[in-house]
C-alpha cells in the first residue's frame, strides 16, 4: 500500500497545527507556506479532514484552522483514512466488492493480516508522538521534515 501526496501531506499538516495547538486559528497561508503545500490542494485536504471531524475552522480576517482534539487524541489512523479511503491491500477484502472465489481463498487471510498490521500502526501513533519525535530531531540537530 501506497500513501499518496494527499495523505503525506494531510500529516504534514496536522502536525503543523499539532505543534501550534496554543496558538489558536492558524491561517491556510500559514500552514500552506510553511510545508510547502500550495493554498487550493491544502484546501481540499482540510475540506475531507474538517468532515471526518479532526480539524475546525473559522472564516474571515481572524480565521484558520486548528486541531479538534488535543495533540495525544488524533491518531495518525484519523488523518489517513479521510484521505486515503480503505487501508485494504487488496480490493477483494471490501464487501462491496467481493470475489467468486472469496470462501476458497487462501490468501484472503494473508490480505486481511496485513490490512490489520496497518490499521494497527497507525492507530497506535498520536499527533503527540509525532511531536515528541520532532522534538527529539530538532534537539539532535537533525534535518527533520514534518
Amino acid at each position: 500500500m501506497k500513501i499518496s501526496t494527499k495523505g503525506r501531506y494531510g500529516v504534514a499538516a496536522m502536525m503543523e497545527l499539532a505543534l501550534r495547538y496554543n496558538e489558536g486559528l492558524i491561517p491556510l497561508k500559514s500552514i500552506s507556506e510553511n510545508q510547502n503545500i500550495s493554498d487550493k490542494y491544502l484546501e481540499q485536504i482540510f475540506i475531507k479532514l474538517k468532515k471526518a471531524g479532526v480539524i475546525i475552522s473559522s472564516r474571515g480576517v481572524e480565521g484558520g484552522y486548528t486541531l479538534k482534539d488535543s495533540p495525544d487524541k488524533i491518531r495518525v489512523g484519523d488523518i489517513i483514512r479521510p484521505l486515503e479511503g480503505s487501508m485494504d491491500p487488496v480490493g477483494c477484502l471490501d464487501s462491496d466488492k467481493a470475489c467468486s472465489r472469496r470462501k476458497e481463498c487462501v490468501m484472503k487471510s494473508v490480505w486481511g493480516k496485513i490490512k490489520d498490521s496497518i490499521e494497527n500502526v497507525i492507530d497506535d501513533i498520536t499527533l503527540e508522538d509525532l511531536i515528541k519525535e520532532y522534538s527529539k530531531q530538532k534537539e539532535s540537530n537533525i534535518m527533520y521534515h514534518i
